[in-house]
């Protein structure tokens, strides 16, 4: 190619000696600038494509609150949850004495039945201490906490307490301290009742309500004040706060509840031999009139719904034997792990119900007639009284017999359970429901000091084990909460090439607001809010985390970024860079080249 140079003057002086000239180190003309442009040209509108392609690459990134979600995390761990427990003690009957040291006594007991360690979760409570004498005076001490109400002096009357008026001693104790459950905790009360029995016995009874209220009955307690002592604080701190548990807390991942906060109460009614008989159910009553106030009562714990069926040709997967001295078909507790026949039996027909929600089954198992009646017989040699079992996470099963094992003609009709057989059944897996949730299926509490009557509940829990489950609950909830938004958040600034919609933002933010509204409630003592915003704040939770999109196939590091457009534009990058440094040295050489000439010129 041709150059464009600019040439000598032909007009200027050349009379003069012209200088010695070597054409390997001198040029007289001007290198031209062709070349250099459009091989810098070419360079540079590749570098300015450079930005449309990272553009095009670009993985849209939501911005995540990673210092919101650490600073919850740091909180949940270093400072326990715990609520506020108002406990007030009632001596009816007693002789005037000092409060203050009675209040002391229990607190101490308290002390030393409570954890050494905060727990989350625990009480943080206030102790009050009232002592009404035979004349209706009072003397009492109140707690530091101003929002404390007092009780009113005579309110409590000693004839209330009679032989087999245990509901109404609870509804009235609930009038009494009715007031004193407000936005700032629960109150539990626990009245001692010194009184005189009919019949002279120096019988001392403890029942414990299915509010929050527990009163203990006896003649001769003013002698016993230590004994009354060390049964209010443990009424107190075994009951109420830990709610008949040996253990202090539930453990959360063994709760029958779905990471999205929802229950499916899945009920079955299994006609074994449809040859043999036909049964059938009312459940629109059964979930009428029992198991709606058992939903509503869990409502701030759980979403739960519930559903039916009735199935046929549902046989047993163990082996049952007859036994002659009981003149039944048995079933031992070794053939349990068999006894569900999973080919069979097809349970788990819910559409409604997504994979993260907990669905529980409860099984009415009605036997052949090859082996009706069929019981359970325990380790200890003994018939179940229910008749039944259950199986951690999954549910329960009853064994149902009919009344009269005799086989329907050879075309069976449709029978129905009766209402009185509805009801026994419920009762039992009510009780088997109690199960699941950690608590005991009979309603009486024993321990070294006593045994302790509990009234039951028509909604399947007391107003203290639903304490319980909202303490227990919501600490498992934010817990779990912060556990998986903190997984996210590594996640995230792990792989700086992951897909973040702006849904999973929200959702993250949305999780974030519950749980601290959450925390907030528990400050403010209200129990059902706080475990229904840390439902919310775990759903939330697990819903961001397990976002589709996270798993999507087009977020990639940027080491596979380059791999795969590597082989595209490096080699036409590669050339394209070199040619302009060439080009960019031969100009510099060819540039000296012509200024020695120059310099040569005038110097000659």
């Amino acid at each position: 190619m041709e150059e464009i140079s600019d040439q000598l003057n032909p007009t200027s002086d050349t009379s003069g000696i012209m200088p010695e000239f070597d054409p390997k180190t001198m040029r007289s003309t001007k290198p031209g600038l062709k070349r250099l442009f459009i091989t810098t040209s070419v360079l540079f509108s590749f570098l300015l494509g450079l930005p449309f392609l990272w553009k095009s690459v670009e993985i849209y990134r939501s911005p995540l609150p990673f210092h919101d979600i650490d600073s919850l995390s740091d909180q949940i761990e270093s400072t326990p949850l715990r609520f506020h427990c108002h406990f007030h003690a009632v001596f009816v009957g007693f002789p005037s004495t000092d409060p203050d040291n009675l209040r002391s006594q229990i607190q101490d007991g308290i002390n030393q039945l409570t954890h050494p360690s905060s727990q989350c979760g625990s009480c943080d409570f206030s102790l009050s201490v009232t002592i009404q004498n035979s004349d209706e005076q009072c003397s009492e001490t109140l707690a530091y906490n101003s929002s404390t109400c007092s009780y009113r002096c005579g309110v409590i009357k000693r004839n209330v307490f009679g032989v087999g008026l245990d509901d109404s001693v609870d509804e009235s104790l609930n009038d009494v301290f009715s007031s004193c459950s407000g936005h700032s905790g629960k109150m539990y009360s626990v009245v001692v009742v010194n009184k005189e029995n009919a019949n002279g016995e120096d019988e001392v009874k403890a029942v414990v309500g299915k509010r929050r209220h527990a009163w203990i009955v006896g003649s001769g307690l003013e002698e016993r004040y230590g004994d009354m002592v060390a049964r209010v604080s443990e009424i107190f701190v075994k009951v109420f706060m830990n709610s008949g548990r040996e253990e202090d807390s539930i453990h959360g991942e063994f709760m029958p509840v779905g990471s999205d906060g929802r229950i499916v109460l899945s009920f079955s009614l299994l006609n074994s031999n449809p040859r043999d008989w036909v049964y059938d159910w009312d459940f629109q009553r059964i979930d009428e009139t029992f198991l709606a106030p058992v939903t509503k009562a869990l409502a701030p714990i759980a979403n739960i719904s519930v559903e039916s069926q009735v199935l046929y040709h549902t046989p047993k997967s163990s082996f049952s034997s007859w036994d002659e001295k009981l003149q039944s078909y048995i079933f031992r507790t070794s053939d349990l792990p068999f006894f569900v026949n999973s080919n069979e039996w097809h349970l788990d027909t819910s559409a409604g119900a997504s994979g993260r929600s907990k669905i529980l089954q409860f099984v009415v198992y009605i036997p052949s007639g090859g082996e009706c009646p069929l019981h359970l017989q325990l380790s200890n040699g003994k018939i179940s009284k229910t008749n039944g079992f259950i199986s951690p996470m999954w549910g329960g099963v009853i064994v149902w017999n009919p009344g009269n094992c005799d086989k329907d003609s050879e075309r069976p009709i449709r029978n129905k359970i009766s209402a009185q057989d509805l009801e026994q059944i419920v009762e039992v897996f009510l009780g088997q429901f109690r199960q699941l949730f950690g608590f005991k299926s009979e309603a009486i509490y024993t321990s070294g000091l006593g045994t302790y009557k509990i009234l039951p509940s028509e909604r399947g829990f007391t107003e203290w084990e639903l304490d319980f489950l909202s303490r227990k609950h919501t600490c498992f909830n934010l817990h779990s909460c912060s556990t998986t938004l903190g997984s996210l958040s590594r996640l995230v600034q792990s792989l700086p090439r992951m897909i973040i919609k702006d849904e999973i933002g929200e959702q993250v933010k949305y999780s974030l607001k519950a749980a601290k509204l959450a925390q907030s409630n528990v400050s403010l003592g209200g129990y059902s809010s706080s475990a229904s915003s840390s439902r919310d704040a775990r759903s939330l939770a697990e819903n961001a985390f397990f976002h589709p999109s996270i798993m999507s196939v087009s977020y990639f590091s940027y080491e596979h970024c380059f791999a795969v457009y590597s082989p595209f534009f490096l080699p036409v990058a590669g050339h394209i860079v070199i040619a302009a440094l060439r080009e960019w040295k031969r100009y510099k050489q060819e540039k000296a080249k012509y200024l020695k000439w120059l310099t040569r010129k005038k110097t000659a």
